[in-house]
């Protein structure tokens, strides 16, 4: 089968993703097909390991066998939505009736795909539900902690409006949040300054006002929030696991 690679900004790019699968081949094969299409991939064997590490708030997309050892795929989903788990989820059964699939959506998953499957099939679902996250959240990741689009806030604690022992809650403009709401959208996405003015600053008149508006970002979150690619634009510096969970 021939596939034609993903972009640096396809939705899975640099995206950490939790597979839950017990078929030790399947597995196999989905952690080659995932990783080659840009994905982090974390594999778990059972649902005490699923449950285990989707609480670890990493992940921001998860592939869920329905058939787990010891914990089965739709309680391990009910009991990690009834925990405010929010990342979207797609759950992969053999079990393909029209009643297994609405208990499946029902459980809280956002798709349903049966065993046997296309593995294009699979991927292309894994880019719808990528895409309608990120373009429906307003709490996105950044270096440092959590941006809240709407209160246009960065929070350590990933909570809009509390304090962490980590570091205060900082407040952006209208315009810094815009900017930095760009390159949180599209992490892995290297942006050009003609490229940040047209988005974020349309009407502005001063040619360095990209440059501006990073130095602004740098000054209240730090150096890190925004990287400076030589020759090209500006990217979003690295989240690590430290700066919480998914949006």
């Amino acid at each position: 089968m021939r596939r034609i690679p993903a972009s640096a900004d396809a939705p899975g790019a640099g995206r950490r993703l939790l597979l839950a699968e017990d078929d030790p081949d399947l597995t196999e094969m989905l952690t080659e097909l995932l990783t080659a299409e840009g994905y982090a991939v974390d594999v778990a064997r059972d649902g005490q390991g699923a449950l285990h590490q989707a609480l670890n708030g990493r992940h921001e997309v998860a592939v869920l066998d329905r058939g787990l050892p010891h914990v089965d795929g739709l309680t391990v989903l009910g009991r990690l939505r009834s925990a405010g788990w929010s990342i979207p989820v797609l759950v992969l059964s053999a079990f393909g009736t029209l009643r297994d699939r609405v208990d499946g959506l029902d459980a809280g998953a956002e798709d349903y795909l049966v065993k046997p499957f296309d593995v294009e099939e699979l991927l292309a679902r894994l880019r719808a539900l990528l895409r309608r996250h990120l373009e429906d959240a307003t709490v996105l990741r950044v270096p440092g902690g959590r941006l809240d689009t709407r209160a246009r806030i960065v929070s350590p604690s990933g909570v809009p409006g509390v304090r962490a022992a980590s570091g205060p809650v900082v407040e952006l403009s209208g315009r810094e949040a815009a900017l930095l709401e760009v390159f949180a959208r599209r992490p892995s996405r290297v942006f050009g300054r003609g490229e940040l003015r047209d988005r974020v600053f349309p009407d502005a008149e001063a040619a360095n006002v990209v440059d501006t508006y990073v130095h602004y970002l740098r000054r209240k979150l730090g150096r890190r929030v925004v990287r400076t690619v030589h020759g090209v634009g500006y990217q979003l510096g690295a989240v690590s696991a430290v700066d919480g969970g998914v949006p």
